[in-house]
């Protein structure tokens, strides 16, 4: 083997079938570098003919990876990557590192493949969640009744956590199977429903598969903004369900957006942002230590337990957070600052929505729409209730609502 400086880093993806599932061109890779890094479990995999210096991945990984490839340098170089590297894989990680340029990436099949290939499930109708670095009401968003759902394991333990997840939100009639070994001479599967999950923990290599079955009281939890108020543990400080579904039309959220909730209440703007896409994130802002722990349960609950829950006074509590694509005011509009701080934050062309139930901020609202155009509306909502032995309409409180778009090369 040669050191060369201008070789690419080989990403070389390794399955549960180590080398006799290696391309040749994956082979050559391997035993022509100088280093292999890798996780021990692959590391292990490798035959005595790769001669090149093991080293294993340090912990935690991702801070590392620069470190560790600049402590090589002018060495040939190859990773070990379970599967598919750019697939929840490490070939992310060292993309974003080094740069695509400077890898060479072979791939295997990976679990997915391997799984819906065994299930006879299409690969494109199956919905994939990894619990591996994240955590368990993760996989509560993709519950819906009547789909299916690979579940990417962190450990042994991830098939009876499934089961427990699905039993406590309704869905303790789905089928689950447990995938193991995928591709080697060890492969297996279990069976079995969340409801009565009989097995023991078996091989850490697995993959859960889940056929979504929910009982006839499990609350339907739609796709779109708007879900039913019940959904949400709250104190009555909640943006209501019909003037959350046109306030998140208005926030008009897509993948890879940021928000910003300012007066978090239960975090159900956040919430319904995120569920959106999952590639949407959100930072909640919220005065109250209670409301805040409130909103994090409820996030969890609803399968976004990414959402950041900032505890503090807006406007300071929003000094170092990141450059959002769009911010809610959902409280707290006549603090001193709030609506000049949230709108020098706001990136060009992002969008600022702010709702109020008060003359006040009514008038400070309109101020702001006299100033900076945009749309001005006013929301209100009747629902139908008992008038004695009839039935009449009660009015809900109107909510004024002002949304903007912020134009390029717009100051303070």
């Amino acid at each position: 083997m040669d050191d060369d400086a201008s070789a690419p880093v080989a990403v070389v993806g390794i399955g549960a079938d180590g080398w006799d599932g290696l391309t040749s061109a994956a082979r050559e890779a391997l035993t022509g570098a100088a280093v292999v890094v890798g996780g021990p479990r692959q590391l292990e995999l490798l035959p005595p003919g790769v001669t090149a210096e093991r080293v294993a991945w340090p912990s935690p990984l991702r801070p590392a990876v620069p470190g560790l490839i600049a402590a090589h340098a002018g060495r040939r170089i190859a990773v070990l990557a379970s599967g598919d590297p750019m697939f929840h894989g490490i070939g992310r990680t060292l993309s974003e590192a080094l740069g695509a340029d400077r890898l060479r990436v072979l791939p295997h099949p990976s679990s997915v493949s391997y799984a819906c290939a065994r299930l006879g499930w299409a690969v494109e109708d199956t919905d994939v969640v990894s619990l591996v670095g994240r955590p368990l009401p993760a996989l509560a968003g993709a519950l819906h009744d009547g789909r299916r759902v690979l579940v990417l394991s962190r450990d042994a333990d991830t098939p009876a956590a499934v089961a427990g997840l699905l039993r406590e939100r309704g869905y303790g009639a789905s089928r689950l199977r447990v995938l193991e070994q995928l591709g080697s001479a060890r492969e297996r599967i279990v069976d079995g429903t969340a409801g009565e999950w009989p097995h023991p923990p078996g091989d850490p290599l697995n993959v859960v598969a889940v056929e979504c079955a929910a009982e006839p009281a499990t609350p339907r939890l739609g796709l779109v903004p708007g879900l039913p108020d019940t959904a949400y543990e709250h104190d009555g400080q909640l943006t209501k369900r019909h003037v959350r579904a046109a306030t998140l039309a208005a926030l008009a959220p897509a993948p890879g957006e940021l928000l910003w909730d300012v007066g978090g209440g239960s975090g159900s703007i956040a919430v319904e942002w995120m569920r959106a896409h999952r590639a949407c994130r959100a930072v909640t802002v919220e005065r109250d230590p209670v409301r805040a722990e409130r909103i994090t349960r409820n996030a969890a609950s609803l399968g976004v337990p990414a959402l950041r829950v900032v505890t503090g006074a807006a406007p300071a509590a929003l000094d170092g957070l990141p450059v959002p694509d769009a911010v809610f005011v959902g409280g707290g509009l006549t603090a001193s600052g709030l609506l000049e701080a949230c709108w020098a934050a706001l990136r060009p062309g992002g969008r600022l929505v702010a709702n109020t139930v008060t003359l006040e901020s009514e008038a400070l609202l309109a101020r702001w729409y006299a100033r900076h155009g945009g749309e001005l509306v006013r929301l209100a909502v009747a629902h139908a209730a008992p008038v004695g032995g009839f039935t009449g309409w009660r009015q809900a409180m109107p909510v004024t609502q002002w949304s903007a778009v912020k134009p390029a090369g717009a100051q303070p």
